[in-house]
């Protein structure tokens, strides 16, 4: 579409993350076969989408979901590493050795995918770390448009800068390893290429919704909101609305595209909704819909 007076109002009331936001812009009419034809310019391999349709607390959502190759597993939603088990635990030791050192991403997770990217070659035991450097130059090799590069890197930048300041880093030598893993920058890419791919220029987001209580990590138990989702709200000065729900709303990849992208936190004086998507998300939680609401709309000037 090349009409760019489409204003996207994001209602953050069920919290935001990334792959509920890429499922939202689908349900908008984002064409699903373009976003695949621009994600098989990625210079990575080893993940595949999956893009349906569930059902959310009786509301019709889509589902966006990236599958790694080779059996891996994407926890960013699991609530056993969210919450801890004793399987988990268990897991986390096993790997706690591997990068003591490096960025606790994404509720402080130690077992952060393997990337199975350009390198050539598979790390059976070892999980590579990126830095934005490292993704600086996956979406630079890709043929993403220059405006779905730009805010694709728009919005690592923005976790860059807040994983750095809650570790004593600097952007530059801050490592992901859940954001720097294949999933999120497909969702992150993924993001960028509808938010192209419908012609949007404003995007308003209002306030966040978060819940309250603790995230279960290998160092012990972390306060909602995590540090990067803090670091986040302060840069991108995002309202937060506490919500009485008990976990994670607001996670660092979903904090990162409104503070990156957002254009104004007001909603026009008059609209009128040209389509609504709604994007599920991946974790039950009594008292919120789980899904993510996304108004195009067109403001009468």
């Amino acid at each position: 579409m090349s009409n760019h007076q489409h204003t996207l109002i994001i209602d953050g009331t069920s919290g935001i993350s990334g792959d509920m936001t890429v499922a939202a812009l689908l349900d908008l009419g984002a064409s699903e076969e373009h976003l695949r034809e621009q994600l098989a310019t990625l210079p990575v391999d080893g993940f595949s989408i999956a893009v349906t349709r569930v059902n959310k607390h009786g509301i019709d959502a889509c589902d966006f979901d990236v599958q790694l190759a080779e059996g891996l597993e994407n926890h960013d939603h699991d609530m056993a590493w969210l919450y801890g088990n004793e399987a988990a635990a268990e897991l986390t030791h096993e790997h706690e050795h591997h990068h003591h050192d490096h960025v606790e991403h994404d509720h402080c997770h130690e077992h952060d995918h393997e990337s199975h990217g350009h390198e050539g070659h598979h790390h059976a035991h070892h999980h590579h770390h990126r830095s934005l450097a490292d993704v600086t130059a996956i979406i630079d090799g890709s043929q993403l448009s220059d405006g779905a590069k730009r805010r694709a890197l728009a919005i690592f930048t923005a976790l860059a800068a807040a994983e750095a300041k809650a570790h004593g880093k600097t952007p530059e030598t801050v490592m992901f390893h859940e954001v720097g893993a294949v999933d999120s920058i497909v969702d992150v890419c993924s993001v960028a290429i509808c938010l192209d791919d419908l012609g949007i220029e404003d995007i308003v987001v209002e306030s966040l919704s978060e819940g309250h209580g603790t995230i279960h990590c290998a160092h012990g138990l972390m306060p909602i909101p995590v540090p990067a989702v803090v670091n986040l709200c302060q840069a991108g000065n995002i309202a937060l609305t506490p919500a009485p729900v008990a976990g994670e709303l607001v996670t660092p990849t979903g904090a990162a595209i409104v503070a990156a992208l957002r254009t104004s936190e007001h909603l026009p004086a008059r609209y009128r909704i040209e389509a609504v998507g709604y994007g599920a998300g991946k974790r039950p939680y009594e008292g919120c819909s789980g899904t993510l609401r996304c108004l195009l709309v067109h403001a009468d000037a």
